[in-house]
């Protein structure tokens, strides 16, 4: 069975598809631009296009596709260059459409190359990973990364339509869906008590009969909150709530060299490192914390960095967080579990405390 879900946003508006496999939908969607004129370009990662070579070809055929290195090295300005190159030998003109097959670094490199290209050109996310599919492909945040920090060079740019095939995460390695298991985790955190408890008592594996369910509720939530505040232009609150456990985790990114844990893994241990921070502003109970802990290393999440980083550089990278302001980070801490809110004026201390408290020296 298929179930939509539409993400409002004015003419900017568009479905997200869900399914145990949509490849024949992927495939009439991009048969349908073909017929009315469009060229159609694929951007892909080397694992997706050896592992699910079946389901690619059922998607695209034929179509031009490019194959960057799999991970968060190809989420570059040299990766952004390959992508824009490739765009032009396909001679892609302003009606041209880019599907981006992959997870979240080929969804926004693909996204922001899109974006950039001819000053926008429409673009589809078809996520292959289970973070991808419950986070990155919704909402339109696109962009890379460069030696200063995550994230710090993109552009908001919304996809025309997303497609969920769950059947893709048969193939997905382990430590990649356990990634993902950070943004579910993060996700009953900030707004739905329920799905936290219903972690607690039975951890999510790839072959729950729960998971399916799952990600549209992931989806759900976030839809709402970016239809809210779709450029995170809130004062308090808003789309901020969905960096929950993302100040920390992309420091540790930044410091420990991007693809030395891969962005869930770095967002469980910054799950673990909010809810301490909570704690130090007296809004979270210490049991509270200790739930948070138990429910991400239920899932095979890391809740201590795997080697000692220097406090200073991490302090260094937060600085230069895109969350920035009046010169101080802004941090997302917890209420209560099922509750999330922004915080500003947090002392250097607090975080510092924080990151030691998870391994840093």
């Amino acid at each position: 069975m298929v179930e939509t879900l539409t993400v409002s946003l004015g003419e900017r508006s568009y479905p997200i598809r869900f399914g145990a496999d949509l490849a024949g939908e992927v495939r009439a969607e991009a048969d349908r631009l073909e017929a009315g004129g469009r060229k159609v370009a694929v951007l892909t990662d080397q694992n997706l296009a050896r592992v699910q070579s079946g389901a690619f070809g059922a998607m695209f055929g034929r179509a031009p596709a490019l194959a960057l290195e799999a991970g968060e090295g190809s989420k570059s300005l040299a990766g952004l260059g390959r992508v824009l190159d490739f765009l032009a030998e396909q001679k892609l003109d302003r009606g041209g459409v880019l599907f981006a097959v992959g997870g979240g670094v080929i969804g926004d490199l693909g996204g922001f190359a899109a974006a950039s290209w001819l000053r926008g050109i429409d673009f589809y996310q078809v996520p292959t990973t289970l973070l991808a599919m419950v986070d990155s492909s919704v909402g339109g945040k696109t962009g890379v990364n460069i030696a200063a920090g995550k994230n710090l060079v993109g552009a908001f740019h919304q996809p025309r339509g997303v497609f969920v095939s769950t059947n893709l995460l048969a193939t997905l390695p382990a430590r990649e869906f356990a990634a993902g298991m950070a943004e579910v985790v993060k996700y009953g955190l900030l707004g739905d008590r329920a799905l936290f408890e219903q972690l607690e008592k039975q951890p999510l594996r790839v072959g729950s009969v729960e998971l399916a369910a799952v990600i549209r509720r992931c989806c759900a939530l976030k839809a709402r909150i970016v239809e809210a505040d779709e450029r995170e232009t809130a004062r308090a609150g808003g789309r901020a709530l969905l960096n929950l456990g993302h100040t920390f985790g992309h420091a540790i990114e930044n410091v420990a060299g991007y693809g030395a844990y891969l962005h869930g893994e770095a967002v469980a241990i910054g799950l673990g490192a909010a809810a301490r921070l909570s704690h130090q502003l007296d809004q979270l109970a210490p049991a509270d914390v200790a739930r948070v802990a138990t429910v991400l290393a239920a899932h095979a999440l890391p809740t201590r960095l795997r080697e000692a980083l220097p406090v200073g550089a991490l302090m260094e990278a937060m600085a230069r967080d895109k969350k920035v302001r009046a010169g101080l980070p802004r941090f997302v801490v917890l209420k209560a579990l099922g509750e999330a809110t922004t915080q500003e004026g947090v002392a250097p201390a607090m975080a510092e405390a924080c990151f030691r408290a998870v391994g840093a020296v």
